[in-house]
């Protein structure tokens, strides 16, 4: 698993269920928040560039859903659902995520993700708890490490665009 330096993008495996993904961006925690909870922000960033998002849907509160549809370069569909548990403004969300393509749906993760910011730069943890070591392994084995850079590396990129000053919190 990969460290990228200045940014501190990390992928680790800490357990035979968990991930954790770490990365820094350049902007303060407000914005990359919203970035994340926000349908016209994540349709994006949120997959790599020869990824194309075809839905895009969310309700960033607690007990609300979300749902992604991706066309792989391959042209198959990759449908992710979800619920939101907690939904903290600028510091933390919790929601669960299930691959609804077989075999996989029947795993649903739990993903917790936290923001902490430091002289405006915010660090971003996503820990990702997977129902069974073999969904853990098959999540690693997909690529996703490859992929999680190539969409934290664009979600740098729209921060960057985003103006700081009306950054919608909550």
């Amino acid at each position: 698993m990969a460290d990228s330096g200045d940014t501190g993008f990390s992928v680790t495996q800490v357990s035979d269920r968990e991930i954790v993904m770490t990365r820094t961006f350049n902007a303060p925690a407000r914005l990359v928040f919203e970035a994340c909870t926000r349908a016209e922000h994540m349709r994006q960033w949120w997959a790599p560039a020869c990824v194309t998002m075809l839905v895009c849907e969310m309700d960033a509160r607690p007990g609300g859903t979300y749902r992604l549809v991706t066309r792989g370069p391959d042209g198959n569909e990759y449908p992710f659902t979800g619920v939101y548990r907690e939904v903290v403004p600028s510091e933390r969300l919790v929601y669960t995520q299930r691959f609804d393509v077989e075999p996989y749906s029947r795993d649903e993760a739990l993903i917790t993700v936290t923001f902490q910011e430091h002289e405006g730069r915010t660090t971003m943890r996503s820990s990702i708890l997977h129902a069974t070591p073999e969904a853990c392994a098959a999540h690693i084995g997909s690529g996703m490490e490859a992929g999680a850079a190539e969409a934290y590396n664009q979600l740098e990129e729209l921060l960057a665009s985003m103006p700081v000053a009306n950054a919608v919190v909550g």
